[in-house]
C-alpha cells in the first residue's frame, strides 16, 4: 500500500498519474466532503474555534496541524471561518502541512498562498505564506518533521487520512503438532512453529503475484470489480509459516488476543501500525508524554474517516478505487486509490497509551457530528443569502440559476448527512482526542455545548 500509494516514482499520489488527470473530484477518482460542500470544511473550522474558547481563549502559540491535506479544500475553509473570529486567528503562530506528494504541495500551495507566492525549502520542509493571514505555512514530509513543545497548543486534522495507512492481515489457523520439537543447532525456523500439540497461530496474508494466464474468473474477482480493468497483478496468499508481524502484531492488545478464543480458528484481523503511531503523536503534542512532559495538556485532534464505530475490528476491508468504482486494489498499482477501514477503537487504545494527559470522544457517526455542529443552520443561511442576493446578481443571471444553485448546496448537505446502509452520514465517523479533564467536558458535536464564549 505505501510503494502503490507514495512511492517515490509511480506512486498513486506521487506521479504516477497520466498528465491532467486527477485523484479528487468529478474528473477524478474519488470525491471528498470538502469537495462536496464548504459548508463541511467551515464547520470543522468552527470545532476548533470552540474548543480554543473552552480551553482558555489562548492569545498565542496554536498551531494548525492538518495530515494528508489533499487538494488543500479543507484547510482553505477552515482558515477562511476561523479568519471570522479574530482573537483566534491572531493566537495561531504557524500552519503545518503533512504531505508527501510534491504535486500536492504544489496544488495546497497555489490554493492557500497563491499561484504567484514563492515556496522556500529547509531541512525542516517548504516554506509559504497564507493568503488569508500572511502566516507561515510549512509543508513537511512526516509528521516527525514538525517541532514538538511543550507551550504549544496543536489543533490537528486529520480527514480521510487513516483509511491510506498500510495495513497488515492475519489469519488464525490451526496448526498440527510437529514430528519432533528438540531444535537442533542449525535450526533456524521460529520457535512457534514447533509444537509438540495443536496450537492457535496467526498467519499474515501476504501478497504474491498471481501466475500466469490468470483471469478474473479464475482469481475469482468479484464481478462488481471487474470492470474496465485487467486482471490483477497480484493477490494474498496465507503465509506458510509465521512473520515476524504475526508474532508481534496480534498480541498487542487485548482487543486482538481475544479472537483466540472468541472466534478461534478462521477468524481474520487487519492491523495498521502507522495509525497507532499518528494516535500516539497526535496525543503526545496534545497530553504530552514521558518524552516531552507537557505541564499543562492543550490542543485537540479532529479525525473524520470511515470505519466501524462500534469497537469490531476491521476485516477484508482493503478496496480499490478508480473513477468513482470499486476495483480490485491489486490491479493497476500505483493508478489505483488503496484504502481499508479504520479501527476507531485501535485508535483510541494507543492515544490514551501514550499520553495519560489525553481523552478521547467518539466515534460518532458524520451525520451526528455535522447535524451537532449546526449543518442545517447554516445551510439554511447559505440558502437565504443567495436568494436574498438574487436581486441584484450579475446581468444573465436568472431565477432559475439561483433556485438550482439553492438546490445544490441542499443536495450537497443531504449527502454529507445520509444515513442510508451506504451513505456517508453513516459510514464515515469523527473521533476526538482531548485534553484529560476526566470525563467533565464533552466537546461540541459529541453532545457538548459550546463554553467559554
Amino acid at each position: 500500500m505505501r510503494m502503490c500509494l507514495t512511492a517515490d516514482i509511480g506512486g498513486y499520489y506521487t506521479g504516477a498519474l497520466e498528465e491532467g488527470r486527477d485523484q479528487f473530484g468529478l474528473k477524478g477518482d474519488f470525491v471528498t466532503s470538502p469537495e462536496i460542500s464548504q459548508v463541511f470544511g467551515e464547520l470543522c473550522g468552527i470545532w476548533y474555534v470552540a474548543e480554543w474558547m473552552a480551553q482558555g481563549r489562548r492569545s498565542q502559540g496554536v498551531e494548525l496541524i492538518e495530515v494528508g491535506p489533499g487538494r488543500g479544500t479543507l484547510m482553505d475553509d477552515m482558515l477562511r471561518t476561523i479568519q471570522r473570529f479574530p482573537d483566534m486567528a491572531n493566537s495561531i503562530d504557524a500552519i503545518y502541512m503533512v504531505e508527501a506528494s510534491a504535486e500536492l504541495r504544489m496544488a495546497q500551495k497555489n490554493l492557500l498562498c497563491g499561484e504567484d507566492a514563492p515556496m522556500s525549502e529547509s531541512k525542516v520542509g517548504y516554506h509559504s505564506v497564507c493568503k488569508h493571514s500572511a502566516l507561515p505555512i510549512v509543508w513537511t514530509e512526516t509528521i516527525k518533521s514538525i517541532p514538538v513543545a511543550p507551550e504549544k497548543t496543536p489543533f490537528i486534522m486529520a480527514h480521510e487520512f487513516f483509511d491510506a495507512l498500510p495495513i497488515h492481515a492475519f489469519e488464525l489457523v490451526s496448526v498440527p503438532p510437529t514430528q519432533t520439537t528438540a531444535r537442533t543447532p542449525t535450526d533456524t525456523s521460529s520457535p512457534s512453529s514447533k509444537t509438540s500439540h495443536p496450537t492457535l497461530q496467526w498467519r499474515e496474508l501476504m501478497v504474491s503475484p498471481t501466475p500466469p494466464g490468470s483471469t478474473h474468473a479464475s482469481l475469482r474477482t468479484p464481478t462488481s470489480q471487474s470492470h474496465d480493468t485487467p486482471p490483477p497483478d497480484f493477490q494474498l496468499t496465507l503465509a506458510k509459516a509465521p512473520t515476524r508481524h504475526a508474532l508481534y502484531l496480534p498480541e498487542s492488545s487485548p482487543r486482538y488476543r481475544s479472537l483466540k478464543t472468541t472466534v478461534g480458528p478462521g477468524a481474520l484481523l487487519e492491523i495498521c501500525p502507522d495509525a497507532a503511531l499518528y494516535a500516539a503523536d497526535f496525543a503526545s503534542r496534545i497530553g504530552g508524554s514521558p518524552q516531552h512532559p507537557k505541564p499543562q495538556p492543550s490542543g485537540a485532534a479532529l479525525i473524520l474517516d470511515y470505519g466501524p464505530g462500534d469497537g469490531t475490528i476491521p476485516t477484508n476491508s482493503l478496496r480499490g478505487i478508480s473513477r468513482h468504482r470499486r476495483v480490485s486494489p491489486f490491479a493497476e498499482p500505483g493508478l489505483t486509490d488503496l484504502s481499508a477501514d479504520v479501527d476507531f477503537a485501535a485508535l483510541a487504545e494507543s492515544a490514551t497509551r501514550a499520553s495519560e494527559g489525553v481523552e478521547v470522544h467518539g466515534p460518532v457517526a458524520q451525520a451526528d457530528f455535522l447535524e451537532l455542529m449546526g449543518i442545517r443552520e447554516r445551510v439554511e443561511m447559505l440558502a437565504r443569502a443567495m436568494r436574498d442576493a438574487s436581486s441584484g446578481t450579475v446581468a444573465g443571471t436568472t431565477q432559475e440559476d439561483v433556485t438550482k444553485a439553492v438546490e445544490d448546496v441542499k443536495k450537497a448537505w443531504g449527502r454529507l448527512v445520509d444515513r442510508g446502509p451506504n451513505g456517508m452520514g453513516k459510514i464515515y465517523k469523527a473521533l476526538a482526542i482531548l485534553p484529560e479533564n476526566g470525563g467533565r467536558r464533552r466537546p461540541v458535536g459529541f453532545g457538548g455545548d459550546v463554553v467559554g464564549a
